[in-house]
């Protein structure tokens, strides 16, 4: 009898040691994409915001803080515009045209912004994100296994975009709501590496939005603070239009 089990636990250990390593399956693009969609409340849902207006507050590196303002609406217009000691800066994008007027950079007259900024300002105007629809957009998304973001378990994407820009979402393992994105781009000649984080999710209108925003981006942290969100309120057209000189 001793050698009988001997021997069953022999076979025991050699069919362990033979037998391949199990794999946690990776999930598909699309099983992520469509977590993802349930996550943030359904993509119906996320389709249904025809416009949102935010506002919050910046807090810089060495203690400084602004205002701001962001104004969203399908199906391709932007307006941020961002508040220091009294003075207002604005950034938009008209749904063809984007521009700028910027007094604390000396210009105070509205002026079209340069083609790589743009680029960055026309993303800003798709409020749904990358991920949403994104075969219809033109982008392409792979996943590449897990990664740790902060202390939390992460599926890591990478989004390469119609234009051929990459940025790399992570999305916490557990919920799917993006916790952090990462780029490189070329501003004015200079390289650039941005990291974002997103935390504080609460829901508004049935949709999940993240109230805190922080900006990694050549030595500098800023923190956005969400102080309110609005979803579907009417947005005249004529605030994501250039003016004309000497108009505000």
């Amino acid at each position: 009898m001793v050698g009988l089990v001997r021997r069953v636990a022999v076979a025991g250990i050699v069919a362990t040691v033979l037998s391949p390593p199990i794999v946690a399956q990776q999930p598909s693009v699309e099983e992520t994409i469509n977590g993802y969609y349930q996550a943030v409340g359904g993509l119906d849902r996320i389709r249904s915001v025809m416009s949102r207006r935010m506002t919050g507050h910046v807090t810089g590196t060495e203690g400084t803080e602004a205002t701001v303002t962001l104004l969203l609406k399908r199906p391709m217009k932007m307006r941020s515009e961002f508040t220091v000691e009294g003075t207002t800066n604005i950034q938009a994008f008209d749904g063809d045209q984007a521009w700028m007027i910027a007094p604390m950079m000396g210009q105070t007259e509205p002026m079209q912004l340069p083609a790589d900024i743009a680029e960055a300002v026309r993303g800003e105007a798709d409020f749904d994100g990358p991920l949403v629809d994104y075969e219809q957009k033109g982008n392409r998304i792979r996943v590449l296994g897990t990664d740790e973001v902060e202390g939390v378990d992460a599926v890591k994407l990478e989004i390469t975009l119609q234009n051929g820009a990459v940025t790399i979402y992570y999305l916490d393992a557990r919920s799917l709501l993006p916790i952090k994105t990462t780029s490189d781009r070329t501003v004015q000649g200079m390289p650039m590496h941005v990291e974002t984080l997103l935390g504080d999710y609460r829901e508004v209108g049935g949709l999940m939005v993240p109230f805190s925003i922080r900006i990694l981006q050549g030595g500098e942290i800023q923190t956005l603070t969400i102080d309110t969100i609005e979803h579907n309120i009417a947005i005249d057209d004529a605030l994501f239009r250039m003016p004309r000189s000497g108009g505000t």
